[in-house]
């Protein structure tokens, strides 16, 4: 039996240089960090996925007769969603109440008054955050008729804006809260004015470029004041909304136009008065027609409803939420779900601008892609484009237009339904409908176009920073935003400009059958109500997205509805794609930090945050061209 022994010369155990013991420890520690991390993921969407399944299976609605709907819905209206709807469940439940699409409230409201099983509507809007006059208005007809086929409508109101209360004064009575009060005040419009701030605090030049008296989106950025052409333009398409908005407030409320005229601009007087009581000013100016509380309003209504002791309002009641939920459930009488005939249709709503955008935005190649799926789809027998748009950047419209104008080539209808607005840019991706519809308080027209440059020369002289150096021709480095902008250059710029115009009013001369100088008399950037775009020729007729749909169905022989189908073409996101921007603000804050100057600007003076964002996003997708031609056009309220 022999034993080996381990030979003398054998190595000694390894032993970590203390550098490499700090690397291994070090790369140990983000290790565990990472597993808490993806652990503390895993948790999280784990949550998300009880939630959402837990909200889902709330079990089947079910419908008794003699149910009130109550008509509350909470949040933003928008033409189609900008985040996918298992967040907006999510967000809902913390409180964020998110987005309203504005074609489900109308379903509500139409599902309603033929439902035998609902025996009044209670408006209860105050949380509703309508978005334009035309919109608006829509949703007020939509109430109109409910009436009409015979269901009672009553409002109640702790206070609310005229927009809400627009849709309150078709309901045959409002209460309002004693300790709120309601204000009607007309129409304004102002902006922030940045040019001393510019060029005379920072030594930024703004250099403006345009064509059209009226075309004012840019004046800011040049002016300390609005210019009296832009004053001149505003209010007359202001009156007009104004105006409009009186005849139909004193109509559903059976007041003379002229006392509620009266009593709106005598209001601050008439409140002083009353002693600050503004709910007792409305009441006696017959805005509303009684004071009560909350809990006095229920119970009224459960003096002649079906009395529900387990239901928080006291009678048999059915909300917004569930009866959307129900509406989308059941079968919609108006369209066939066997056909194979569809109207498609496209929502184009935000600004206009270049590339892929997701909804909410309109992007020139992601919504023309939209638009060629519709005429590649032999299914697709019309389309509806439903334009909500202050327009953009010239060239993403124009790649939209092309597409429009593609599907007549190919022998499918396009009409036009304008949302709350459809100027400028969104007046360039209208124009070559086979027809045009708009809402008469439809914010339109605004054909113009306009670049502006920033010219950072003098900024950067002020804190010692120079730009110099050599090119091997005059042009380069001319359009340089550090440099001073030459004459020539600026020849150069403003001729493109007006070539844009030209193009612009060339392109709605040949689409709407008129001549250049006839177009040319009417655009000038001047921004028009549907009514006035009407008289000028640069819309068809007055109607809603509902019938766009139906002469779109007409024009493609589709026969009447029921006979047909409507199909959403829309751009579907994954799901949770938007949960981190959804966040609420202090959760956001705490994981990337927070910039509380942008914030404060946002706070003070949130449409100067919108439109230098706007500015600044035209810069970056500039891509090296010298100036980037924008038919946008600031007249949203």
């Amino acid at each position: 039996m022999s034993v080996n022994a381990a030979p003398t010369s054998a190595r000694p155990p390894f032993r970590e240089r203390p550098f490499g013991r700090f690397l291994h420890r070090l790369w140990r520690g983000l290790n565990a960090i990472r597993r808490l991390v993806f652990g503390v993921i895993a948790l999280f969407l784990l949550l998300i996925f009880l939630i959402v399944v837990i909200s889902l299976s709330g079990g089947e609605i079910r419908l008794q007769d003699r149910t009130t709907l109550v008509f509350n819905p909470q949040g933003k209206v928008v033409e189609q969603f900008t985040q996918d709807p298992a967040v907006a469940s999510i967000m809902s439940l913390g409180g964020d109440e998110g987005e309203v699409r504005l074609r489900d409230v109308l379903q509500v409201l139409r599902k309603a008054k033929t439902d035998s099983r609902i025996e009044r509507v209670v408006l209860d809007v105050d949380g509703l955050e309508l978005a334009g006059w035309a919109s608006t208005r829509e949703v007020a007809a939509a109430i109109r008729e409910l009436r009409a086929a015979g269901k009672p409508v009553v409002a109640f109101t702790e206070g609310g804006d005229q927009q809400q209360y627009l849709l309150n004064a078709t309901a045959e009575r409002i209460a309002l809260d004693p300790m709120n009060g309601l204000m009607l005040e007309g129409i304004g419009r102002y902006r922030q004015y940045y040019r001393e701030l510019l060029q005379d605090k920072l030594g930024i030049d703004m250099q403006l470029f345009k064509v059209g008296t009226f075309k004012s989106a840019a004046e800011p950025y040049v002016l300390d004041e609005s210019s009296p052409a832009a004053e001149q333009a505003d209010l007359f398409w202001m009156n007009d909304i104004w105006s409009r908005y009186l005849t139909e407030v004193a109509r559903d409320r059976k007041i003379p136009e002229s006392q509620l005229r009266d009593s709106i601009n005598n209001a601050r007087e008439g409140i002083v008065a009353a002693q600050g009581d503004q709910a007792q000013y409305a009441l006696t100016n017959r805005w509303v027609d009684a004071l009560q509380t909350r809990e006095e309003f229920n119970a009224s209504i459960a003096a002649k409803a079906i009395k529900d002791e387990d239901n928080t309002v006291g009678f048999r009641a059915i909300g917004y939420d569930d009866y959307l939920q129900l509406a989308q459930i059941e079968p919609d009488p108006e369209s066939s779900l066997l056909s194979e005939k569809h109207v498609g249709i496209v929502v184009a709503e935000g600004d206009i601008v270049s590339g892929e955008q997701p909804p909410g935005a309109i992007g020139g190649e992601s919504t023309a892609a939209l638009l060629r799926d519709a005429r590649k789809d032999k299914s697709i027998k019309a389309v509806v484009l439903r334009v909500s748009s202050p327009g953009g950047e010239v060239f993403p419209s124009e790649q939209i237009r092309r597409e429009v104008a593609a599907l007549r080539a190919a022998g499918k209808p396009v009409v036009v339904s304008m949302g709350d607005v459809a100027a400028s840019g969104g007046y360039w991706i209208s124009m070559n409908a086979n027809r045009i519809y708009a809402d008469p308080s439809t914010i339109t027209g605004s054909i113009g176009i306009y670049g502006v440059i920033p010219n950072l020369a003098r900024a950067l002289d002020k804190i010692g920073v120079h730009t110099d150096g050599v090119s091997t021709t005059p042009v380069a480095g001319a359009f340089d935003p550090t440099r001073p902008l030459d004459a020539t250059s600026a020849a150069v710029i403003q001729s493109v400009i007006e070539k844009g115009y030209r193009d612009f009013t060339g392109r709605v001369a040949k689409a709407r059958g008129q001549s250049p100088a006839a177009i040319d008399a009417v655009a000038q950037g001047r921004v028009w109500t549907g009514a006035q775009a009407k008289e000028r020729g640069l819309v068809d007729d007055f109607g809603t997205l509902r019938d766009a749909v139906d002469h779109a169905a007409a024009l493609a022989k589709l026969g009447k509805r029921g006979e047909y189908s409507t199909l959403w073409i829309e751009e579907h996101r994954a799901p949770f794609s938007g949960l981190f921007s959804r966040l609420p603000r202090g959760v956001r804050s705490a994981l990337i930090g927070t910039d509380w100057t942008r914030d404060l600007l946002r706070l003070a003076a949130p449409q100067a945050e919108a439109e230098l964002r706007f500015l600044q996003r035209l810069s970056t997708n500039s891509r090296g061209r010298p100036v980037t031609g924008v038919a946008h056009c600031f007249c949203s309220l």
